[in-house]
């Protein structure tokens, strides 16, 4: 006999997907053949956080996928390996979770920034997690605190963190209760060690840095769902080296800057670009130091990757 099922994608290897049901039953699924050529064209049809349709027979155990629920949102990028495909992340999320360091491993404002300006193209809210503090020395704080101050200025949330120390926990359940949180960052910043001092029943694999490289492990290898004991999910992903833009135009990138929004419509042109064009208030606001250099760097260069 034949039953349908809908539920959630709470894993995807690439070929098998795993779908938890209303009953908080898991089944193991496929794709059915012809649907891989619909939609975006991604290399990932089926991204975690998708709703779909399935099959399955009493006989067999395993699923089979025939229909995806229209999404309510998606964040994409470049494919690593091919430049002209892409690759969704993850779909239906509540936040984009950013976890950074300011050291082993630093993560760099452009790899902040190209997160954040494409949660902005499909209006998904943004928190900025800067974590292992009870690494940082007295430049690294100051550092931190210049970067915190101008995101939250921009109108984004912050908050500092350690594992070891026990640092803000609470304020971080607070943020991720109730939601479902796609977390991302590089290998290494600590996504799996937060996630289990929030809720140590999950008990995600951690790693070391590597010592030669100073830089992180990947641990965790496909995208994973998991459900947090005091309610919400999180959307663990494997750490992200690069965010290449997709789905961008050059006159639009602006738009996902909040403090060049708010400005552009000073500008003498309506498709200014904000680059060298007469009557520009945004290249005015970053001389009078009303926008933050190392933002604006980061959009000039993103335009010019686009």
């Amino acid at each position: 006999m034949i039953k349908t099922f809908e539920g959630r994608v709470t894993k995807s290897t690439g070929s098998w997907y795993s779908v938890m049901l209303d009953t908080g039953k898991t089944v193991n699924c496929r794709l059915k053949g012809l649907f891989r050529s619909k939609g975006i064209r991604a290399t990932n049809p089926i991204a975690v956080g998708d709703v779909v349709d399935g099959t399955i027979s009493d006989d067999d155990q395993t699923g089979v996928i025939v229909n995806i629920h229209q999404r309510k949102n998606y964040l994409i990028r470049k494919a690593t390996k091919l430049s002209k495909s892409t690759h969704i992340i993850a779909a239906n999320v509540d936040q984009v979770v950013i976890i950074v360091s300011l050291i082993k491993p630093r993560t760099s404002t452009g790899f902040i920034d190209r997160i954040l300006s494409t949660a902005e193209a499909y209006h998904i809210p943004s928190v900025i997690i800067f974590n292992k503090y009870d690494l940082y020395d007295e430049k690294t704080v100051a550092a931190l605190e210049f970067l915190k101050t101008t995101y939250q200025n921009v109108g984004y949330n912050c908050l500092v963190t350690s594992v070891p120390e026990k640092l803000r926990l609470t304020q971080l359940k607070e943020i991720l209760n109730g939601k479902i949180s796609l977390l991302a960052g590089h290998s290494g910043v600590g996504k799996s060690a937060l996630i289990n001092a929030v809720d140590s029943s999950l008990q995600l694999k951690t790693a070391e840095i590597s010592t030669f490289h100073n830089k992180g492990i990947h641990t965790t290898t496909f995208a994973n769902m998991f459900y947090l004991n005091f309610g919400g999910w999180v959307i663990d992903t494997p750490g992200i080296k690069e965010f290449g833009l997709v789905e961008f135009e050059k006159v639009e990138l602006g738009q996902r800057f909040p403090e060049i929004r708010n400005l552009m419509h000073q500008c003498r042109f309506s498709n200014c670009l904000h680059v060298n064009e007469p009557g520009c208030a945004v290249t005015k606001a970053v001389t009078c130091e009303d926008i933050a250099e190392f933002r604006y760097n980061n959009y000039f260069n993103m335009l010019n990757s686009i």
